[in-house]
């Protein structure tokens, strides 16, 4: 299911929701221009690290900071095509109303909160994980949460894929809040389980908590590490992609063998 439009009429133009999906797409565009090793070090960077807030609560001086700021910009990077664009459309199809009905300025301030709360509950989930998570899953749940608040009778019209056939229907906002839950959970599911060879590879995932400030929680789509590198992994709002791009662990560098020559005895 694709939701195309909610049927509730708005009173007001979405400046707030355009400005935020256009803040995301400009920095995805940006992630996708840098090399693989510089896009490494910017979502480690800016990605949520829940050690970080361990060692702010240690020493509140230097790193309350890194603790901090991640926060918010972990929201604004994603982990591929299908991620970004999944999210943008439900964000796009549900904010515009929620805004107009909270007006923009508490729209401009609701949506980071949820974003926070989201990456708060994340950090308390993977206490001490220094492994990084990116996404605006939290944000838009809450959002979501919000619609199905203010409208709870609403109807979205939606594009329903039936083998080679597509037609729309409109379906009540509270199955697609459902729907978004299912994916966000099974994508979560798909790797729960870590992948090692020789302690070299690991998997991770992060939770999403974004609708305690709308509904109720919603996982978000997990990154995976492969040998010291960063590949995302991530499940849109509607399907799964996994990156071709991967590292093989059959390729890993083996150390040279030594040969060594006996002398015969004379």
């Amino acid at each position: 299911m694709i939701p195309l439009r909610s049927e509730t009429p708005r009173r007001t133009f979405p400046i707030i929701n355009i400005l935020l999906i256009t803040a995301n797409l400009l920095v995805f565009v940006y992630q996708l221009s840098l090399p693989p090793h510089a896009g490494d070090l910017l979502v480690q960077q800016f990605g949520l690290v829940p050690v970080r807030a361990e060692r702010a609560l240690a020493h509140p001086g230097a790193q309350l900071g890194p603790a901090i700021v991640p926060l918010i910009t972990s929201m604004f990077l994603h982990g591929g095509f299908l991620h970004i664009l999944g999210n943008m459309l439900f964000l796009w199809v549900f904010g515009g109303n929620v805004e107009d009905r909270l007006g923009h300025l508490r729209y401009l301030g609701f949506y980071p909160i949820c974003g926070i709360g989201a990456g708060l509950a994340q950090i308390v989930v993977n206490w001490g994980s220094r492994l990084p998570s990116i996404g605006a899953s939290g944000a838009i749940s809450g959002v979501m949460g919000a619609y199905i608040v203010l409208f709870p009778g609403a109807r979205v019209l939606t594009l329903i894929p039936l083998l080679f056939f597509f037609f729309t229907m409109r379906i009540p906002a509270l199955l697609i809040l459902g729907y978004w839950f299912v994916i966000q959970f099974l994508s979560g599911l798909s790797t729960l389980g870590q992948i090692n060879q020789g302690g070299l590879v690991g998997a991770y995932r992060r939770v999403y908590s974004g609708d305690v400030f709308g509904v109720g929680p919603a996982p978000e789509p997990p990154p995976v590490r492969f040998l010291g590198r960063q590949r995302l992994i991530t499940a849109s709002d509607a399907s799964l992609v996994i990156s071709s791009d991967l590292q093989r662990v059959s390729s890993l560098e083996r150390p040279p063998l030594r040969m060594t020559n006996k002398a015969g005895s004379s």
